[in-house]
């Protein structure tokens, strides 16, 4: 299956160092070799830049390039494929990109859906994977739940609902963001991180490569980092349970909902799953 990777921050930080980490496993150290992508926030939140391309991570000059940018975002979320469903092709290269509500929103999303997902009306795939399928549908949720974006208690509820039913389909790890907050739910694999200070010294685990992040970091900077797998040796990385869903704001976690606990709103009763 697929890597991701994502950040939530208190100012904007960019996330070379963890990308760079990230692009080994596209084919070097790990075997997701079938595209990769980034989708980086404007510090305002508003606009997102995006860098898609089908080809493994480790061996593109266009990947090394990225992880070269300075894109210093409150959220940036990343991915790394092996294809499961859908060919390799650009379109069914993660992160996926929607509007709604005046927002950029961006999906990612490590598993493997099983089972028949409903069709969707508003939002329409364009690539041949489940998990853009599901990002359609995760946003005709929201819709018909009237959900306002800035009301975080209705955002995560309804995203904890949709992705408990969904990884009811098979295996559901996934992170979205609108620029404004952070969502992540665990189904199998899923890591994180609060860097704040003091700050220390970190190694990637894929590469011989170090940052001293007090070089680099603010007294007063939170920086929180999710991914599949720990991206670094010498740091400790706490694991989300299979049914564990975070919100993060800023790179504080602001929602949390603790694997097996009940919903916290209640389901869209006209299309859910089956």
């Amino acid at each position: 299956m697929c890597e991701l990777l994502a950040l939530s921050a208190n100012t904007p930080t960019d996330m070379r160092f963890s990308f760079h980490g990230l692009t080994r496993r596209g084919g070097a150290t790990g075997c997701h070799g079938d595209g990769w992508g980034v989708a980086s926030f404007d510090s305002d939140g508003r606009g997102v830049h995006l860098y898609r391309e089908d080809a493994p991570a480790a061996f593109s000059p266009i990947a090394a390039r990225v992880a070269s940018l300075d894109l210093r975002s409150h959220c940036s979320i990343a991915h790394i494929r092996k294809a499961t469903q859908g060919v390799v092709a650009l379109e069914n290269c993660h992160p996926f990109h929607r509007r709604w509500q005046g927002r950029e929103w961006v999906f990612a999303h490590n598993g493997n859906l099983l089972g028949p997902l409903p069709p969707t009306r508003l939002f329409v795939p364009e690539g041949s994977t489940d998990s853009e399928v599901a990002f359609c549908w995760i946003l005709e949720q929201l819709h018909a739940a009237g959900a306002d974006p800035a009301d975080l208690d209705a955002i995560f509820g309804t995203l904890v609902l949709c992705a408990r039913q969904l990884e009811q389909q098979g295996t559901f790890n996934c992170l979205i963001s609108n620029g404004s907050w952070l969502f992540a739910h665990a189904s199998s694999r899923l890591h994180r991180i609060t860097r704040r200070a003091p700050f220390g010294r970190a190694t990637l685990a894929d590469d011989d490569l170090s940052v001293d992040f007090s070089e680099l970091a603010g007294v007063d900077d939170v920086v929180t980092i999710v991914s599949t797998e720990p991206l670094t040796r010498d740091e400790e990385w706490l694991p989300l349970q299979a049914g564990e869903a975070v919100l993060l704001v800023g790179g504080e976690v602001v929602r949390h909902q603790p694997p097996g606990a009940p919903g916290t709103a209640s389901p869209v009763p006209d299309r859910t799953l089956r």
